[in-house]
């Protein structure tokens, strides 16, 4: 009885550890990199070219494995070089969520100022062709820990000649001058409009960078709650009302701010300032204005456009613009008639 108690504590002991080990290398990451790039997005994959080739997501045309980082630095080997990339025409990630990529992706950076060339994902419409700014580009590719999708990407690369590369347009009529382009972007009546116009290719990359939180203050709320004072006459409520008060106006945020150097989406906002009459001012006053008494200063978040210098990107953001508003007003004699 007793030979066989040990030798079943011996057989337990031996498979609980190996068990156990099993175990461990299921869960820990693994170090190996893959032919298509590298797990760890602390690293990449370097690609010198000199000829045409491919990268593609693992797997390709299959399903892509979740929760995968991959890099690849294309480098071409001729520094007077451009690198053309064109998408596989089957092309599938997982769909994006409100027109945004969040989850899968797959997008084209330059490594020389960290700027995403474009970001995309879903099924619906195979990416176009892509070009380096200069002999260098860096390809990501994300899937988070759900729904992977098929059949996932290759992006077939090539080399060109710097006499065949041209600079994209990064605003459609790009010679436009800051009043033209004002004018152009007040037609848009929303903001995915107004972006798709900007930046055709990233605008869905683009919308979504402008409400990632920054170290900036973003919007802030106020609450307007004045009423009329009850205890007073209706007629002289009404009176009051069309008299000197604060109201709804419309203002240009160029004029506002006296900032001709950039471009605010809404170009206007409404701001309550004092409006009105003063026909029941004080005897004997020959010239009373409508002024205000209390003032407050409200901030309102808006898009705002401006190019850093001649020749470089727009630059889009979302700034606080703070506007004066008028919370009270009253009548005050400028000049009084000589007695």
């Amino acid at each position: 009885m007793s030979l066989s108690l040990v030798l079943l504590l011996i057989s337990a002991l031996h498979f609980r550890h190996h068990g156990s080990e099993a175990q461990i290398n299921k869960i820990q990451p693994s170090s190996n990199k893959e032919q298509n790039g590298v797990h760890d997005h602390q690293h990449e994959k370097i690609i010198t070219i000199s000829e045409d080739g491919f990268v593609q997501s693992p797997r390709f045309p299959q399903s892509y494995p979740r929760d995968v980082v991959l890099l690849w630095r294309l480098i071409a080997a001729d520094e007077n070089m451009q690198i053309q990339l064109t998408f596989d025409e089957r092309f599938g990630l997982e769909e994006p969520e409100n027109g945004l990529c969040k989850f899968d992706f797959v997008e084209i950076e330059d490594p020389s100022d960290g700027t995403i060339i474009g970001r995309w994902c879903g099924s619906s419409v195979v990416p176009g062709i892509q070009i380096s700014k200069a002999n260098q580009v860096r390809i990501r590719f994300r899937s988070d820990e759900y729904l992977p999708s098929k059949p996932g990407f290759c992006i077939y690369y090539s080399l060109l000649e710097s006499a065949h590369f041209e600079s994209p347009t990064l605003v459609p009529p790009s010679p436009l001058s800051l009043d033209g382009l004002n004018e152009a972007v007040s037609g848009f009546d929303t903001i995915e409009e107004l972006i798709k116009y900007l930046e055709p290719e990233r605008w869905q990359l683009d919308l979504e960078d402008l409400y990632k939180p920054t170290w900036q203050m973003l919007g802030k709320a106020f609450v307007h709650g004045r009423k009329s004072r009850v205890d007073l006459n209706l007629l002289k409520e009404e009176v009051k009302l069309y008299s000197c008060t604060p109201r709804n106006i419309s203002v240009s945020l160029r004029e506002e701010l006296k900032r001709t150097d950039t471009i605010y989406w809404p170009g206007c906002l409404l701001v309550k300032r004092c409006g009105g009459n003063c026909a029941c001012c004080s005897l004997g006053c020959q010239d009373c204005q409508c002024v205000p008494i209390k003032v407050s200063k409200k901030y309102h978040e808006v898009l705002q456009l401006r190019y850093r210098s001649p020749g470089k990107p727009l630059q889009k953001s979302l700034a606080d613009v703070g506007l004066e508003h008028h919370e009270e007003c009253g009548c005050v004699c400028k000049g009084k008639t000589e007695g």
